[in-house]
């Protein structure tokens, strides 16, 4: 028997054939809403629950592919690899020994260790990280001429993340499988003042319960968000879509049952008549970059997108239902001051109940005494943006 039919019968016995743990990393507070949206993709995902920071399950690797592709909501989706108690060094390098890490990774893995410590006698992450990088390039070194799995089709090596997470004395080693953050949807090239990350967008889009079925309108888009986040919720598009992972560079990873995972949920991409999305902004430049975007990625059957000041503009020459109004207004130092800001959230109040009256609201303040202002009956929902604290209001406006 060859190394290389060796190694792969050893991949698909340890690694393809048995289950694992995941556990998919959400921003604060949104634990729960993770998992419901977890729970959607059973059978695939077994014995999920929320837990402080995200939420667990448990799954073959193909659980982790459609966590990847579809949570809306998660920043990133780890890989459980071992879990071991250490007091001293020698003791973490013998653990660290008896791990296979050629079963995990590619010779070639351009390693990064992310290594933390709480209460453990080993608390200097970077002598920890350094450990692993040893023994791991140690053990990868061994492997160099062979070849896992000729089929599998993997793409050039990157960097690969290693989370090492230190409890009360007892480690518990993950993988990274997603790669870049799952906020990068893989949409957008152009940038904006203060853009609101997808993940949150989207959060706040299914808190509201939005399902893609109901007029959005988005009047201060600026680089789109909102909009290209209910864009791929109404059209059915899976939230990685346009994006690549770090699992397809696993020794693991198959290409055609990533294949064919693709295939089941491109065959119910949707396609509208005539938008349902309207996105508009004062910054003339900010529709032109959202527009390109949109129809780059095919996303202009739902999306109409149009340069229009918020306060001139008519939600009833849009459509005749009433829907959801998104907004993260600008604040702060991008107006000039406090002052500034409370005149501008005052005026949008006011349109608000002129012309919304009976929509459904998601708006983010970074002030809670603006939110007590807002006239919709909800109990604000603080969230953390880029280190800022904001407070995310959804409900009815009266």
């Amino acid at each position: 028997m060859s190394p290389q039919s060796a190694l792969f019968k050893r991949i698909k016995r340890h690694i393809i054939g048995r289950d694992h743990l995941f556990f998919a990393a959400t921003p604060p507070g949104f634990e729960t809403l993770c998992l419901q949206e977890l729970l959607k993709l059973r059978p695939v995902a077994g014995n999920a629950r929320a837990t402080a920071g995200g939420v667990e399950f448990e799954g073959r690797l193909e659980a982790g592919y459609q966590a990847n592709l579809n949570l809306r909501s998660a920043n990133r989706i780890l890989m459980r690899v071992r879990t071991f108690k250490a007091t001293h060094f020698r003791q973490l390098e013998k653990n660290l020994e008896g791990i296979p890490w050629e079963l995990y990774l590619p010779h070639d893995s351009i390693l990064k260790v992310n290594a933390t410590t709480k209460h453990c006698r080993l608390h200097h992450s970077g002598a920890i990280a350094e450990r692993f990088q040893k023994a791991i390039g140690k053990r990868l070194s061994a492997f160099e001429a062979e070849e896992a799995q000729p089929e599998s089709g993997m793409t050039p090596s990157a960097v690969q993340t290693i989370y090492v997470r230190g409890l009360d004395d007892r480690f518990t080693v993950s993988l990274d499988s997603s790669g870049a953050l799952l906020y990068k949807r893989g949409l957008k090239r152009h940038t904006g003042s203060a853009p609101l990350r997808e993940t949150l967008a989207a959060a706040a889009l299914l808190m509201a319960g939005y399902d893609g079925r109901v007029p959005l309108i988005d009047p201060m888009c600026g680089t789109g968000t909102f909009s290209l986040e209910a864009a791929l919720m109404a059209k059915h598009i899976p939230a990685g879509w346009f994006r690549d992972f770090a699992f397809t560079r696993w020794p693991s990873f198959l290409t055609r049952r990533w294949n064919y995972i693709r295939r089941q949920f491109e065959s119910g991409i949707m396609r509208f008549e005539q938008p349902l999305i309207f996105a508009s902004d004062n910054d003339d430049d900010a529709c032109r970059k959202l527009k390109s975007c949109a129809q780059l990625h095919d996303l202009t059957d739902a999306v109409l997108i149009q340069q229009k000041d918020f306060f001139d503009l008519d939600p009833g020459g849009l459509t005749d239902q009433s829907g959801v109004i998104c907004l993260n207004p600008p604040y702060g130092r991008r107006l000039g001051g406090q002052r500034e800001s409370e005149k501008l959230f005052a005026a949008i109040c006011d349109k608000l109940k002129q012309a919304y009256t009976g929509w459904k609201l998601v708006l983010f303040t970074p002030v809670r005494k603006l939110a007590d202002t807002v006239p919709v009956h909800a109990k604000p929902f603080p969230v953390v943006h880029g280190g800022l604290k904001l407070m995310l209001l959804i409900g009815k406006i009266k």
